[in-house]
């Protein structure tokens, strides 16, 4: 069994469950509820809202912030900086918002300073490029870009850009 680490000045709550091999690194904060997988790293002053549910050998890189509502399956790339929202109508003096559920499908990842809005799904191995708004579904093994995030092409699980079926001319493996 490999312990956890969680360095001196991370907060993380009693009540959050955190896997094994997983490392949780300087000004971080995993709030109560929140259900960390293996062998997962939580960069420099991410933040983990409570509910948070984060897969195994996930990569979050520092300043993210990762909201209730949000789910992250196993192998995903969160870059520096992106953020995730969960209410689609945010004032400071609503008391009845709900919150809107995300979800990071297997092998994603989402590039530098990208912003998810809320309510919609990443596919399997799909890419966000870095600065890009998510406002809609994006599809598996799918590379978006922009704001607001358009498609522009395929990637193979290696995140290579391929064309649509073809195989991987650096892993060989076909896109499926």
């Amino acid at each position: 069994m490999m312990p956890v680490f969680v360095h001196a000045t991370a907060e993380v709550s009693e009540n959050a469950i955190i896997g094994e091999n997983t490392k949780i690194w300087n000004l971080a904060q995993v709030r109560e509820g929140a259900n960390i997988g293996e062998n997962c790293v939580i960069s420099k002053n991410v933040y983990i809202d409570t509910g948070v549910e984060i897969g195994n050998n996930v990569k979050i890189q520092n300043n993210v912030n990762v909201y209730n509502g949000v789910c992250v399956e196993d192998d995903v790339f969160l870059g520096p900086s992106m953020t995730f929202t969960n209410d689609l109508f945010p004032r400071s003096t609503n008391t009845n918002w709900q919150i809107i559920k995300t979800s990071v499908k297997r092998g994603a990842s989402i590039g530098a300073n990208a912003t998810i809005v809320c309510g919609v799904t990443i596919g399997e191995y799909a890419m966000v490029g870095a600065g890009s708004v998510v406002t809609k579904d994006v599809a598996p093994y799918t590379l978006v870009v922009g704001n607001p995030a358009k498609f522009i092409g395929f990637v193979c699980r290696c995140g290579v850009r391929v064309a649509e079926f073809d195989s991987c001319a650096v892993c060989d493996q076909k896109q499926a």
